[in-house]
């Protein structure tokens, strides 16, 4: 089964830093089904995300790669993944950053 991770990011992200290092650890990630994910990609890919560094931004998730999530773009994610139990860690992940006014990492497959 795959797996992707998403993580708080406890300081915010700097322009010109890459985020190209796979580090779960360092961001106390939760795993998420990659099979619950692909039932939300294409909802997710007309909101504004960060691929790999602040200096790339994108729409959607950068499913095979890196993606930073600024808490600006929580509030869309969260109204996706609402009514979706099996996300509900995810939800409740992005509920505390927001409530935190700090970013989401998303390690990608």
């Amino acid at each position: 089964m795959s797996y992707h991770e998403f993580g708080i990011i406890e300081t915010p992200p700097k322009k010109g830093k890459r985020y190209d290092k796979y580090e779960a650890k360092k961001y106390k990630c939760i795993s998420v089904n990659d099979d619950d994910i692909e039932n939300i990609i294409k909802k997710l890919s007309d909101i504004d995300f960060y691929w790999h560094t602040l200096d790339v931004a994108g729409k959607g998730l950068a499913y095979c790669g890196i993606t930073l999530i600024s808490p600006s773009s929580m509030q869309s994610f969260i109204s996706v993944i609402d009514d979706i139990p099996e996300l509900h860690s995810l939800k409740e992940l992005l509920l505390k950053a927001l409530n935190e006014n700090k970013w989401i990492i998303h390690f990608g497959l």
